[in-house]
């Protein structure tokens, strides 16, 4: 039996830049989750994914990262995107300097 397809986005990484980007229904680029297009169709998501990867001078390495639909958009389901998310593993870089100013 087929495993239900489940609630999806398209990540990547910005080409220049290294950040995590999500892909949105305008189909721009967004460096927040909140922002990402939720695929609810198995084939759209197919679809928007080939789109993406054919996007060489924007992304690499575009894939599809499940999700929940949470109260301020989606949230990931793995520990893997959550980390993502949040930027750089050590301190005081990117988006983790970022929070740290604003706390």
């Amino acid at each position: 039996m087929a495993r239900e397809f489940t609630p999806k986005v398209v990540t990547a990484n910005a080409l220049i830049e290294g950040d995590v980007v999500y892909l949105t229904t305008a189909d721009t680029w967004a460096r927040d989750l909140a922002e990402a297009e939720v695929l609810t169709d198995e084939a759209d998501a197919d679809l928007r994914l080939l789109q993406a990867q054919a996007r060489v001078g924007e992304i690499v390495g575009a894939y599809l990262a499940e999700v929940n639909p949470g109260p301020n958009g989606p949230e990931p389901t793995h520990f893997r995107e959550d980390f993502r998310r949040k930027g750089p593993s050590n301190l005081f870089h990117g988006k983790q300097a970022d929070s740290l100013n604003h706390a």
